[in-house]
């Protein structure tokens, strides 16, 4: 490799360091997924909620496991607690969580969503807010008990919230409302239901639109911990409080081995270094190499070998005969070629133009070809005669004026 590619990759190394150390040092981006988990501590886990239940409840047990087949294995009492960006029980799961609180319990669920047969069952519905003024996502949130504090909280990360757009004003008690917030009317609104209360059997369900309220975000921003506080004063802390689990946005496990790694900013650059590392392997040196390119020699010239092997099997088989035809048209075919003669016919022309042509005498030349005819009309030939023709054929040719080098 010459000095200039080497120049080349050792700045390509310095400009990569230089990121991965500018990377490690950078801030660590705030994760804003609303997971509503009780053991994250990001801003949309629920870590403090959780913190502060325990400490004012005498009993709170976390439910992995769904509610129809925790109700269904276990007999308990209390208040099961739900939050999440959205819950949808189902039909079976819904009925079995009603009926459970018709026996005198507390079921507490807070989504952005329900769905439509627990809001039918109510005589609910719902409807979200038009905040296409709100720029600042701002919202207020302010507790209807003459009993409670009657200050505003304010929340400002929801790009649009929910409220209950029709109750069942014979059952149903208002907990909580939105107020001062904006719309496309600048004209002053009344304030929205978004938390509501209401006797089902012998038991109560409490409704909030508002999960924002459960989580460390909000509870961390004063004073809306109270906001928080406000709503448990509707739930029994002396009876068992069951936390669900289930129906959460967040994972309570990671199941992936690499989260250790992308966890933790040391061992994830030094993972990335591992995958850089490998990449410029790949670049540089997976490429095919060139392989030693084997000499070829050139085919030799094997006609005077394949002749010579040839005459020698005429010559240990004994066809004189044969081989003097060969021989003699060979000849012939080297008077054409290189003495540019007709050789159809032989008569005292031809012998005397061949003869000036090849630097040879008549004399010879006619001995040469009288030698031709006379074994032209013999059936056999023997060693000797098949000798003399050569000898006289080489000797011609060795006084050619005109042969070539080869």
């Amino acid at each position: 490799m010459s000095k200039k590619g080497k120049l080349y990759i050792i700045l390509a190394i310095l400009a990569i360091l230089s990121i991965v150390v500018l990377e490690m040092n950078k801030p660590k981006k705030i994760n804003w997924f609303p997971s509503y988990a009780t053991h994250h501590k990001i801003p949309y886990g629920s870590y403090v909620f959780n913190e502060q239940l325990n400490k004012i409840a005498d009993s709170v047990a976390v439910v992995n496991r769904p509610p129809f087949e925790y109700l269904n294995k276990n007999s308990i009492e209390g208040t099961y607690f739900f939050f999440n960006g959205g819950i949808s029980f189902g039909k079976a799961e819904l009925n079995a969580l009603l009926d459970w609180t018709s026996k005198g319990n507390t079921l507490v669920v807070s989504a952005m969503t329900f769905e439509e047969e627990l809001l039918d069952t109510l005589n609910l519905e719902t409807r979200s807010i038009d905040i296409f003024k709100n720029f600042d996502n701002m919202f207020q949130l302010q507790h209807v008990n003459p009993n409670l504090d009657s200050k505003t909280y304010t929340f400002d990360k929801a790009p649009t919230l929910s409220h209950f757009s029709k109750i069942d004003t014979l059952k149903t008690k208002v907990i909580s409302v939105i107020d001062k917030y904006q719309t496309e009317d600048e004209n002053p609104k009344k304030p929205l239901i978004n938390a509501i209360k209401q006797p089902f059997g012998d038991g109560t369900i409490v409704l909030s639109l508002f999960p924002q309220a459960f989580t460390n975000y909000f509870m961390l921003t004063a004073p809306n911990h109270e906001y928080t506080a406000a709503l448990l004063s509707y739930i029994d802390v002396q009876k068992p409080i069951y936390l669900d689990l289930h129906y959460k946005s967040g994972k309570k496990f990671y199941m992936s081995p690499m989260y250790l790694f992308l966890n933790t900013k040391e061992l994830k650059w030094a993972y990335y270094m591992v995958l850089i590392g490998v990449l410029v392997y790949i670049i540089f040196e997976s490429k095919r190499k060139q392989r030693a390119i084997p000499i070829i020699k050139p085919l030799k010239n094997q006609t005077l070998d394949f002749t010579r092997t040839i005459s020698d099997m005429y010559y240990q088989s004994s066809k004189h005969k044969e081989l003097s035809k060969h021989k003699i048209q060979h000849f012939l075919e080297y008077i054409r070629s290189h003495l540019y003669l007709n050789t159809s016919e032989i008569n005292p022309e031809f012998i005397n133009n061949l003869a000036a042509r090849s630097n040879n005498t008549v004399e010879d030349t006619a001995k040469l070809f009288n030698y031709i005819k006379e074994l032209d009309e013999q059936s056999t030939l023997n060693n000797t005669q098949l000798e003399r023709l050569n000898t006289l054929i080489e000797t011609f040719k060795s006084n050619n004026q005109w042969k070539t080098k080869n």
